[in-house]
């Protein structure tokens, strides 16, 4: 380490003497352990800035993170380090932060092909479908080919997409993917093959990427030996945050950016590695060292979210994983109450119990939204829905279906798709059967017109429309040839968004229920469009990184006022903090899920997510567990068992658990005992009276 300057030192004499000494490595391959709560963007953006203080052009420095936000806060982060460091010209400070490559996977992929796609014959003006694009055009091909007809148990689109995407992000031929995981599709292994070879190919024909595919083409940009070189010349400095959740493609990007791993650090936990059913795999982080011979490798231990009585339970819980880096987590507020595991009788008084104490903590002073419940599933939080309904306690739940993926948003991304890119097949499928009396089969005669044509909207003029869609026709063309015009970018792409939604506004009240509150989504599109310089980047942006709601694109939601109890997934969980935190059905079935016992790697993902559940916790921690457990799908029936505890609780770890019922006794209203005369038999007879003659 090269000696640190007076003023920088006095900068990073915050850090704590794991942090710092990640913070200032020096270029060789560098794995940082940050456990839950650890300052792990703290350490993460004052390594950034101690590179550029070593001399290192921003401008050369690739930052990658699993989503914009993230990125966005550790660039501004750097920004204000740069600043504290010497450079007072706030100006000058941030221009050198924001010209860091800073982004997703997915975003420096389009980035790059973008500008390095035609060497190696990928057009530059490609557009980009997400995953439920992706499943309808595989859901189109598979009618085209007529695969699976009449045929039991043939796979549905998005379980197509989940095998195809499977194969490419683990590396792995069709078969092996299928023995694994779908084992029950193996008989339709040849017509897969047949699907997922047309798949590649329409793609092509319509110059679309799937997320895939953005992947894919940069790692096979970065093999290339001229391409490689091309990239590694980019970038001096690769970090990459939440390592844990990559999969294989994209650590062999890594690899063949910085073979001998010179200028890369990756962060991540291990022991937060939970995403195995989007193809991360754990391997990537425990593998490293061996990857990189001569890795320095620094944990950091000490966190600053939870109290002590609450790490001493994860912990434990974590130490008894089969596979693990070793730390220990510690945190100097040692005092705080220890977790609390409530047996509930069943789920009705699991539901009881969180709302009684979310009230008692928001009586103490806890806003609503520094409490969230997590759960495993998200149809285990169905009967404390109903009850937070039930006493007007306003909750967001998070987990489900995303803004973007909404089905009137995504109606007008499709038209804007279809302006930018009219070779794009699934976004004219979908703006034309919006249309009144138009089909699919009708739809593909028009795309064929269109394509017929050079993909000229005009060419349009000459059908004659459904009486149904008469009135539509004529603007919808105007519309389409408007946005297709050089002059309509220059008005910019909020005006773009405007004359999609003006047209498409009656169209959404005769599809969908819930008009207003679904204009209001678009009209707040609209707004935000403006911050976009171009069509293509807006589209681009959205797509890669979707946001969850309105409020999220806005970046506004700090702004509210309103209070509200967070209910979450716990995969959504992840990343976040609460004052409180309520853990829902912690029976073995549902954490661990039963559909994850089938290996020890399954096993200790879902320990590992147990484990994410319990350190999102600042000071108390509740784990709720229902003893009665329901069967689904049983109508009008008590039908039930008989629940046990989670497997993650062992004998080792109940003690660090406070235990205790929901209710005591005495604390439930029990009406008085009274002398009642009238019997069940009484009631009978009198019954028998009301037929008697």
């Amino acid at each position: 380490m090269s000696e640190i300057p007076q003023h920088i030192e006095d900068l990073f004499a915050q850090l704590n003497p794991q942090q710092r000494a990640a913070a200032c490595h020096d270029t060789g391959s560098l794995l940082i352990i940050a456990g839950a709560g650890t300052g792990k963007t703290t350490t993460l953006s004052h390594r950034v800035a101690w590179l550029i203080s070593q001399g290192i052009d921003p401008s050369r420095i690739l930052l990658l993170t699993f989503s914009r936000r993230a990125a966005n806060e550790m660039v501004r982060r750097v920004d204000a380090l740069l600043r504290a460091m010497g450079d007072s010209r706030e100006h000058a400070a941030s221009a050198r932060s924001r010209s860091i490559w800073g982004g997703t996977f997915h975003s420096t992929a389009a980035r790059l092909l973008r500008r390095y796609g035609q060497s190696i014959g990928l057009p530059d003006d490609f557009t980009i479908i997400d995953r439920s694009d992706a499943e309808d055009l595989m859901s189109s091909l598979r009618s085209e080919l007529e695969l699976g007809n009449n045929v039991a148990k043939f796979p549905r689109k998005g379980t197509l997409v989940e095998i195809y995407s499977r194969c490419v992000n683990t590396c792995l031929k069709l078969e092996p993917v299928l023995e694994r995981y779908y084992p029950w599709c193996l008989e339709h292994v040849e017509a897969l093959k047949q699907l997922f070879q047309a798949f590649v190919d329409r793609k092509e024909q319509q110059n679309i990427l799937d997320y895939d595919d953005l992947l894919l083409f940069w790692h096979a940009l970065s093999s290339d030996p001229a391409g490689g070189k091309l990239l590694r010349g980019q970038f001096e400095a690769v970090l990459v945050d939440e390592y844990q959740d990559t999969n294989v493609l994209q650590s062999g990007i890594l690899k063949n950016l910085c073979p001998d791993g010179a200028g890369l650090t990756v962060v991540g936990d291990d022991a937060q590695s939970i995403y195995s059913f989007r193809a991360a795999t754990v391997r990537n982080i425990l593998d490293f060292p061996e990857e990189y011979p001569g890795t320095t490798v620094v944990t950091l231990e000490e966190n600053y979210r939870s109290t002590q009585p609450i790490l001493a339970a994860t912990n434990q819980i974590i130490d008894e994983a089969h596979e693990r880096y070793e730390k220990k987590l510690w945190s100097s507020k040692i005092a705080g109450e220890p977790p609390i595991l409530v047996d509930c009788s069943d789920n009705n008084e699991q539901a009881d119990f969180v709302v009684t104490q979310v009230l008692e903590h928001l009586e103490a002073g806890i806003p609503l939204n520094q409490q969230a419940v997590l759960f495993r599933a998200s149809h285990h939080s169905l009967a404390l829905e109903v009850e937070l309904a039930r006493r007007n306690i306003a909750y967001h739940k998070y987990g489900g279906l995303k803004f973007i993926e909404t089905a009137h948003v995504k109606d007008l991304m499709a038209y804007l798709r279809l302006a930018e890119n009219p070779r794009d097949a699934v976004s004219g499928l979908r703006v034309l059967t919006l249309l009144p009396g138009i089909g699919q089969k009708k739809a593909q005669q028009l795309l064929n017109l269109l394509a017929e044509s050079g993909f000229r909207f005009d060419a349009w003029s000459e059908f004659k429309p459904p009486a149904a869609t008469v009135e539509h026709w004529p603007l919808f063309i105007r519309l389409m040839k408007n946005l297709s015009s050089p002059q309509s970018e220059k008005k910019g792409i909020s005006s773009e968004v405007h004359q999609v939604r003006t047209f498409y506004s009656p169209l959404l009240d005769q599809q969908y229920d819930n008009g207003p509150a679904r204009q209001r989504d678009l009209e707040q599109l609209e707004q935000v469009a403006s911050r976009f310089s171009s069509r293509m980047s807006f589209l681009e942006e959205i797509t890669l990184d979707p946001p969850s709601s309105t409020q999220d694109i806005a970046n506004d939601s700090s702004k509210t006022d309103d209070d509200f109890l967070v209910l979450s997934t716990i995969h959504s969980s992840k990343g976040l903090e609460w004052d409180a935190v309520y853990v829902l059905q912690a029976a073995d079935g549902s954490i661990p899920s039963e559909m994850s016992l089938e290996s020890n790697d399954e096993i200790d993902e879902e320990r590992r997510l147990f484990y994410v559940a319990l350190t999102r916790a600042k000071n108390w921690l509740y784990v709720c567990f229902p003893h009665r457990q329901y069967f689904q799908n049983r109508r009008w029936n008590q039908a039930h068992s008989y629940a046990q505890l989670t497997r993650f609780i062992s004998s080792k770890t109940l003690p660090l658990f406070q235990r205790r019922p929901a209710f005591n006794a005495e604390d439930l209203d029990t009406p008085e005992e009274a002398q009642i005369e009238t019997t069940a038999e009484d009631i009978r007879k009198n019954i028998r009276n009301m037929w008697s003659s």
